[in-house]
């Protein structure tokens, strides 16, 4: 098949072009390295340096057998100091892609995103993303897109983001503890996540297209969340409190059962396994 997969150098994206290729696919990568990196570059991938709000025509670089929408400004606290941006890229973007794929009857797997579950208007970010998932449905409605929504979790793993706005809480202090720094905890400490590994994360995107379960919004977490305290315990190092920042949910905890009912997928990897095995270098 060929693919393609927008937010390719990505965090996300890099994990989910590695399975691509083992399987033998041909991968398409558009990316404008806001937030991915040359570094993450896969041998045998073709790499577009493109920003997804000015893209007229996809088909200039081939015909896709199905698209992996990942490409977004994500995080939330970056959202509020450039919320017009936020919106042009994520909704915007969708907006021309979702268009490109019902065009040409293209299957089209988009990234949600569990702070859905907060409120459209906690944050431009959510907001952002709800109205892209809104965006994939109208043209389901009235266009025939065959496409379905999946929702991250809190997902961590390799090549996630380890330094910058837009790094999650775990590479932000895997970078603190490499640096012997203590570990910034925002708030209490109390909020609770659902921490869901990528690799469980690029199992569910793989499934949708293989079980070709479209017209569907699953949502991809672990099922289990802890405190941000217990994570930090975890690291046995030291904390620093500061405070809470705005925009962010108390808790998020996946409880939903669709994607194991109609994909058999459920996530398996656990964050104390994870941290443990890092520790351990």
């Amino acid at each position: 098949m060929k693919i393609l997969v927008t937010g390719g150098a990505g965090f996300i994206g890099t994990n989910l072009i590695k399975h691509l290729i083992n399987e033998g696919h041909n991968i398409v990568s558009v990316d404008n390295y806001s937030t991915g990196y040359k570094t993450n570059h896969i041998d045998g991938v073709e790499y577009i340096e493109f920003d997804i709000r000015n893209v007229t025509n996809y088909n200039a670089w081939g015909d896709f057998d199905i698209v992996y929408h990942l490409a977004a400004l994500a995080r939330i606290q970056p959202s509020f100091k450039v919320p017009i941006e936020t919106f042009e890229v994520n909704a915007n973007g969708t907006l021309l892609l979702a268009k490109y794929c019902s065009d040409r009857n293209i299957p089209l797997v988009f990234a949600g995103s569990s702070s859905h579950w907060s409120g459209k208007f906690k944050n431009p970010y959510t907001f952002s993303k709800d109205i892209s998932e809104e965006i994939i449905q109208l043209f389901q409605q009235h266009y025939g897109l065959k496409a379905s929504i999946a929702r991250f979790y809190n997902v961590y793993g390799p090549h996630h983001l380890k330094e910058g706005a837009y790094c999650t809480v775990i590479g932000k202090w895997e970078t603190a503890y490499e640096n012997k720094k203590p570990l910034t905890i925002y708030g209490s400490g109390e909020k609770r996540r659902d921490f869901t590994h990528v690799d469980d994360i690029i199992n569910a995107l793989v499934l949708i297209n293989e079980k070709q379960a479209w017209g569907h919004i699953f949502e991809l977490g672990r099922g289990k969340n802890y405190s941000i305290n217990e994570i930090a315990d975890m690291y046995s190092t030291d904390v620093v409190y500061e405070a809470d920042k705005p925009g962010e949910a108390q808790i998020t905890l996946c409880t939903d059962t669709l994607a194991k009912e109609i994909l058999g997928w459920e996530a398996k990897l656990n964050i104390e396994d994870y941290i443990k095995n890092y520790l351990n270098g």
